[in-house]
């Protein structure tokens, strides 16, 4: 079965960290470049971060740099994002995404919720 399995949301103060991981299966994951998208209430879905199939590549969004790393394990079929120094305007649905599988947008997660709050 083709999916992608977020995992690690939750609920943390402000300065606080989280690690998501969103395990993949049914497609050759090392062949895909992998994202993670976000989704906060009454928000359009953005992009936080993109890692290349190989993992040497990776682009982060502004409001996210210096906080919040990408990463995989090939081997594992296995994305990454570590968030540190969270704040509450990180607080959202994190989706993990295949943008090249398929057609359209690529596959989605069901999300992961992260809530920042003190």
């Amino acid at each position: 079965q083709v999916q992608l399995v977020e995992s690690g949301g939750g609920s943390v103060q402000p300065g606080g960290s989280l690690r998501l991981s969103c395990a993949a299966s049914g497609f050759d994951f090392s062949s895909y470049a992998m994202s993670w998208y976000r989704q906060a209430p009454g928000k359009e879905r953005e992009l936080v971060a993109i890692i290349s199939s190989n993992g040497d590549s990776a682009r982060h969004t502004d409001s996210v740099k210096g906080r919040f790393t990408i990463s995989r394990d090939n081997t594992k079929n296995t994305v990454y994002l570590q968030m540190n120094s969270l704040k509450p305007e990180d607080t959202a649905v994190y989706y993990c995404n295949a943008p090249g599988w398929g057609s359209g947008t690529g596959l989605w997660g069901q999300g992961t919720q992260v809530s920042v709050s003190s």
